[in-house]
């Protein structure tokens, strides 16, 4: 008969070998959880106040993959079908009918169909007023899966317009679409911490394939030394805009992968012509005339950007660069002695009132401030005083107010690889993005003529006249097209850094265990 401590110790033992058996198992659970439970999280340089869409002007929510649009385009800029699959218009652009493809869902599991991008579409345009003159929309008929949209006016290249992200196609009866817009993306909302992060999932029912990340972080931080810390210490995988001087140090830590690509961006100087003495295009060009391109692409952008000599980079065929040839404080002293200037005591007189300025900026770019610091010094040898302002948001504060007279800016200028949206936006009258009150008649009748007119050959040369006017008359000074610089982690796979800007976070980037 066995005894108590016996079958005590019996059974002690049994217990030994089952759980000796046991983590095999479940280390091979573990193991493949690691492998689907993978997240990554990105920090991006500039914060959002909504996840909405069709208001933001920082496109959380295409970038972070929530949204898409009907049409988007690739790394050669070129647009191809997204949403919709095909489109036509058989009027030279007046009429055009998109197909939407079938078998898409929103992340509530709603059927995606004509009618549902025609609420969206019609969202976008009640709430943004740069995109309602943009997309020019007279009246949208939907029938199942066909989608047709008749203009206001002809609109030849009217597919592009669908590529921005504020026309991104959500659910518009979703309750709150500022903090959980619902798009068709790869990742749907968590939450939305505004000003910090957005949490993110992957939508298992996603119609453009396998999601490779369960979760995601997109994080805002306008520090850019702060991004590079936190990718060295692991909170962060993937920076966007690391700090140009930390690019030796990332580079050659076998951590880090950094990419670099030339952008459609364009770092520009705006002139604020509701200011009596920037109407004078000869002070306009005085102060163009201290822009040292070279410099500030040397000693400002670490080698990571080209010298503009108009908003377009010089490979598209669209791009004019009669720049003014005209530099130094010799040149610089002509303009302003055209403009009727006089130095006394080192500084700028007209009509007995020295020539003073403010000049609006923001550290989201951190290179912004450094170019408006050397602006400042070269004016002030000129005799002209500089204030620099920094602004949270630049957007919004050039467009609502007036009491700037210079602003260092930065815009995507070609992000469908044409002319026609940035010429429209910013130098039409009324337009979306014309922060610089520009009012020229000669100008509007060239952007006109581009905008209704069919021909390739000829769209080029119209927007070549249209932007040698702009760099004659001094309207805008290009500056320079920085790089679009990321750093990340090794272990992220199938990171694109897009020149567009618009597709970040994706179904394909994955992390190894």
């Amino acid at each position: 008969m066995i005894n108590n401590k016996k079958l005590v110790s019996m059974i002690f033992l049994m217990l030994l070998c089952l759980t000796a058996c046991a983590p095999n198992e479940e280390s091979v659970s573990i193991k493949e959880r690691k492998k689907t439970d993978k997240s990554v999280t990105f920090l991006f340089n500039f914060t959002s106040a909504t996840l909405d869409p069709h208001t933001d002007d920082n496109y959380t929510a295409v970038r972070g993959g929530v949204g898409e649009t009907l049409v988007k385009i690739n790394d050669d800029l070129k647009i191809k079908p997204w949403l919709a699959e095909k489109w036509e218009t058989k009027d030279n652009g007046l009429t055009w009918t998109f197909m939407i493809r079938k078998n898409i869902t929103f992340q509530n599991g709603k059927a995606l169909d004509a009618n549902a991008v025609k609420s969206s579409l019609q969202r976008t345009i009640d709430q943004s007023y740069a995109m309602k003159n943009a997309l020019n929309i007279k009246e949208m008929k939907a029938n199942s899966h066909a989608l047709t949209i008749t203009l206001k006016e002809p609109m030849p290249k009217f597919p592009s317009e669908l590529v921005h992200p504020n026309t991104a196609i959500i659910d518009v009866n979703a309750s709150n679409i500022a903090k959980k817009p619902i798009g068709t993306g790869p990742f749907r909302v968590l939450s939305f911490d505004q000003g910090n992060q957005v949490k993110l999932e992957r939508y298992e029912n996603y119609w453009g394939g396998k999601v490779k990340l369960k979760s995601a972080i997109f994080g805002f931080n306008e520090d850019a030394n702060a991004r590079v810390a936190a990718l060295q210490s692991g909170t962060a995988d993937i920076i966007y805009r690391p700090p140009l001087e930390s690019l030796g140090t990332l580079q050659t830590d076998p951590s880090f992968k950094v990419s670099g690509v030339p952008s459609v961006r364009t770092h520009l100087l705006l002139y604020n012509q509701t200011n009596d003495a920037l109407k004078d295009e000869n002070v306009r060009k005085a102060i163009d005339t201290l822009l040292n391109r070279k410099e500030i692409v040397s000693s400002i952008m670490n080698n990571q950007a080209a010298a503009a000599r108009g908003p377009f980079l010089p490979q598209f065929p669209f791009a004019d660069s009669t720049a003014n040839e005209q530099r130094g404080m010799t040149s610089a002293k002509k303009y302003l002695e055209k403009a009727g200037y006089q130095i006394k005591n080192d500084k700028a007189i007209k009509n007995g009132k020295p020539l003073s300025l403010s000049l609006v900026t923001y550290s989201s770019l951190p290179e912004l401030p450094l170019i408006a610091q050397l602006i400042q010094s070269n004016a002030k040898e000129l005799g002209i005083t500089i204030k620099i302002h920094l602004v949270e948001d630049s957007d919004e504060y050039v467009m609502a107010k007036d009491d700037w007279d210079l602003a260092l800016y930065s815009l995507i200028t070609a992000p469908r690889g044409d002319a026609s949206y940035y010429l429209s936006t910013n130098y039409l009258p009324g337009g979306g993005l014309n922060a610089s009150r520009i009012n020229d008649d000669t100008l509007t009748k060239m952007i006109e003529q581009l905008n209704s007119t069919v021909d390739d050959a000829k769209r080029d040369q119209l927007a070549k006249q249209a932007t040698a006017l702009i760099n004659r008359k001094m309207l805008t000074s290009s500056i320079v097209h920085p790089n679009i610089v990321v750093a990340y982690n090794q272990k992220v796979k199938n990171w694109t850094t897009n020149p567009s800007e618009y597709y970040m976070l994706t179904q394909h980037l994955d992390v190894t265990p």
